[in-house]
């Protein structure tokens, strides 16, 4: 098995330069010692985290001038965590997670490229109920309802890591989980609004996808 090839790229917002290291595509795959099948991510599965989509740049658009000051940040299921990476450079207080073994390793090597501060990364799954990661002000997230059990998992994730007073911020393509999700995040105590982006000419493609937010 060959490694997999990586690719450099930047992302511009306004004036700032986020640069990335991810994998080249999506058909890049390396799993050593079967570590990630271990964990139930299958080859197909595997390269997700380590590209940019759709949804996490829309993510880190929202999030470039949003207030953050005071506030302890959570990003769930980070991926290649574009987002972070750009809060970091706004010196936010920002923790990123993902349950993929290779999300720290890369989101490490891009905290270098940008020359920024360390963010602190736990790699940890929704159903893990040991976690240490504590709780946030704000938690957010992009393209994370992929399966109908993950509707449970995620919102009782967040309420776990969720203050008393929380703001949950979700970029949503339209897998077809949202309404539940939502409905669930008000059974648990949150107000819900959605929104369509504004301004997505940095995409190549429409996005029909939406901005979800919980308020407790």
């Amino acid at each position: 098995m060959s490694s997999p090839r990586i690719r450099y790229q930047t992302m511009e917002f306004d004036d700032v330069d986020i640069h990335l290291r991810t994998l080249r595509d999506r058909q890049q795959y390396e799993d050593v010692d079967d570590v990630a099948l271990k964990l139930g991510i299958s080859s197909a599965t595997w390269p997700l985290f380590g590209v940019v989509w759709a949804s996490g740049e829309v993510l880190a658009h929202f999030m470039f001038d949003f207030q953050i000051e005071g506030k302890r940040i959570l990003e769930v299921g980070c991926g290649i965590a574009l987002t972070s990476l750009v809060l970091n450079h706004r010196l936010a207080d920002i923790t990123a997670t993902d349950y993929h073994p290779e999300a720290g390793k890369f989101l490490q090597e891009n905290v270098k490229l940008n020359k920024g501060k360390a963010i602190p990364f736990v790699r940890t799954g929704w159903a893990d109920n040991n976690s240490t990661l504590g709780e946030f002000d704000i938690i957010m997230g992009s393209d994370l309802l992929y399966e109908r059990d993950h509707v449970d998992l995620l919102s009782e994730f967040i309420d776990t890591h969720a203050k008393p007073h929380c703001e949950v911020i979700l970029v949503d393509p339209g897998r077809g989980q949202h309404a539940r999700f939502s409905k669930k995040m008000v059974k648990l105590g949150y107000e819900h609004s959605q929104s369509k982006p504004e301004h997505v000419d940095y995409l190549t493609d429409p996005f029909r996808g939406q901005i979800l937010r919980y308020n407790r």
